[in-house]
């Protein structure tokens, strides 16, 4: 779907971390890579980390997060967002999706947090996630949390470099959230980062991120820690990722701008998210099938895809559906459902050849003329 996307910049920036002698998990690629993110994004303050699972997991944490809380989050995302907030304790509450985007409705969540708060129940965060590439309207979910006094911490492990009016994907909430596993836009093999403006907040998830040592000569511990830190090596491969960054997101779009045109005339199908993707980062294209008008399912199409050995996939499968999750409570009013039912994703890397990209075209019409 989104392979990793490396070349010589890569090859050149690992090397020369590599005869450094900078192995160990933090060095000066770290250091270099959380100054030039946070740069990017428009934030005061980067902690590089092993993941953006990690790094959302002590965003939470040293917002005092724990045992009895609720948090509420989107319902539509992938499982690391509500793992991290049970590794902690607490209790996920689900936002369903405006079905426009797929990302978290801002009317559920004022009825969610009115709710709650009715029956007394401490709302610790708000968990909003950008979905695919596309920031969530900040303007109006911030404005909310602030009326309940929660505060927000923004997932945006899928949306680096895309923005919400004017502002970048990262530099929203008390904290933000961004991950950088293999197959995101850009990648440091596996990895994440945490975002902020607060200078106390970065320096307790740095504190916990290494075993939350205390600053001594023996090894002193007066809480309980985690080996979060990301090493230097895949610091420097991130270096040479962001420094490519916006070359990427342009090659996805391109390819994005294919799929609108190969579907542009095929009644029933719309390319999801279409609508002002222009701030998106465009990580993954996905087209929603109204199967009454085009006569078949997206399933078909994903079958005929998979026997010419090309990838798809349905979308995010909701959290509320998950029989891991059949627990936890939330607002749910059918649209995520609606949309992992007629959702399919398309393979949308960047590292996708001009020859790859017209098999998968071909595969696409020769499908669609069969129909």
């Amino acid at each position: 779907m989104s392979s990793p996307d490396v070349g010589d910049l890569e090859e050149q920036y690992l090397l020369a971390a590599l005869r450094s002698g900078w192995v160990a998990p933090v060095g000066p690629d770290v250091e270099a890579f959380e100054r030039e993110l946070a740069t990017r994004v428009g934030v005061e303050h980067g902690v590089a980390l092993s993941s953006g699972t990690a790094a959302l997991h002590l965003a939470l944490l040293t917002l005092g997060v724990g045992r009895g809380d609720v948090v509420v989050t989107s319902t539509m995302t992938f499982a690391a967002t509500a793992n991290a907030i049970v590794y902690t304790g607490a209790e996920p509450y689900f936002i369903d999706a405006d079905p426009e985007t797929g990302n978290m409705c801002p009317e559920l969540l004022e009825r969610a947090l009115r709710r709650l708060a009715d029956a007394g129940e401490r709302v610790a965060a708000l968990v909003p996630v950008d979905l695919l590439g596309k920031a969530v309207d900040y303007t109006a979910l911030e404005a909310i949390a602030e009326r309940y006094d929660v505060p927000v911490v923004a997932d945006a492990a899928e949306s680096l470099g895309a923005t919400h009016r004017g502002r970048a994907a990262g530099s929203f909430g008390r904290v933000s959230i961004v991950s950088f596993n293999g197959n995101k836009v850009m990648t440091t093999s596996g990895g994440g980062m945490l975002l902020t403006d607060d200078a106390e907040v970065a320096k307790h998830v740095r504190y916990l991120a290494t075993q939350a040592r205390q600053p001594v000569v023996h090894y002193e511990h007066t809480d309980i820690g985690y080996n979060y830190r990301l090493s230097n090596l895949l610091a420097a491969l991130g270096r040479a990722q962001l420094a490519r960054l916006d070359e990427m997101i342009a090659r996805r779009r391109a390819l994005r701008d294919r799929y609108k045109e190969l579907f542009s005339g095929v009644a029933g199908v719309s390319v999801f998210g279409a609508e002002g993707d222009e701030h998106d980062n465009v990580w993954l294209t996905s087209i929603l099938v109204d199967s009454e008008v085009t006569g078949w399912e997206p399933a078909e199409l994903s079958a005929a895809l998979t026997a010419d050995n090309i990838e798809s996939r349905p979308l995010w499968k909701p959290m509320h559906l998950q029989p891991v999750f059949e627990g936890p409570r939330g607002e749910i009013n059918g649209a995520a459902e609606g949309l992992f039912r007629t959702g399919l994703t398309l393979p949308s890397g960047s590292a996708l050849s001009v020859e790859q990209i017209d098999r998968v075209g071909a595969a696409i019409k020769t499908f669609l003329n069969e129909q």
